[in-house]
């Protein structure tokens, strides 16, 4: 058990390549487009919640800030979607690699920084240097906040790789578990399987809850920079 631990975490190959591309295109088709007045009830809900979660993230956007949310709201359904298959057995999970992870969250956070700078300079410029700070401590400051602004895209994906790796470790240690203590204890791997589905069903809460984390930070640093 502990030899397969990681295995799920490597990257998938056929015939020697990697397929990871088809894993992270496929969750496309499960939001499918129509051109029909009267949808079915599958669509008219996926529109429903796409409907309430940008008005709900985009409320507190200026009109230059609602150009993005196309984007965000993409973003929120791919990652979302990808952690939901990552759930399926024998499935790759491609949020749980942190190079993905920031491939995600560099180019969005350099694009609000850079937009930031580009139409707000002299605020942008003003977060390095609180109000009111004595004139030793400016340099200690200036170096801080320019760490924390440049931590920002690392924080968001190893927060989203964690929380997702934590989640399928935990899954795989307890239902290896429950297959070991079967022969052992029937009432105690009879207790270890209700506690694996309780946790599989909090890790279909974190897929999705991430999914927003994510979104909804990216969103909170668009807000600050327009």
């Amino acid at each position: 058990m502990n030899e397969n631990l990681f295995a799920s975490f490597i990257t998938p190959t056929m015939m020697g390549l990697p397929i990871v591309i088809l894993i992270i295109v496929f969750p496309t088709i499960l939001f499918p487009s129509t051109n029909r007045l009267i949808n079915n009830r599958l669509i008219a809900i996926q529109q429903w919640l796409i409907h309430m979660t940008s008005k709900q993230m985009m409320a507190i956007h200026n009109p230059k800030g609602q150009t993005w949310t196309l984007m965000l709201m993409s973003l929120i359904l791919f990652i979302g979607s990808t952690n939901l298959l990552g759930l399926l057995p024998h499935s790759f999970t491609p949020t749980t690699q942190l190079s993905m992870n920031l491939g995600m969250a560099i180019p969005l956070w350099a694009g609000t920084v850079i937009l930031g700078f580009r139409h707000k300079t002299k605020a942008s410029l003003a977060h390095f240097l609180p109000q009111g700070t004595p004139l030793p401590l400016i340099p200690m400051l200036v170096i801080i906040e320019t760490i924390s602004l440049f931590i920002q895209p690392m924080a968001l994906a190893v927060r989203l790789t964690a929380n997702i790796t934590a989640g399928h470790l935990l899954i795989h240690l307890i239902g290896g578990a429950t297959l070991a203590l079967l022969s052992i204890s029937t009432a105690t791997a009879l207790i270890t399987f209700i506690i694996l589905i309780l946790l599989t069903i909090l890790e279909f809460a974190v897929a999705l809850i991430q999914a927003y984390v994510f979104t909804l930070l990216v969103s909170l640093y668009l807000h600050d920079n327009t």
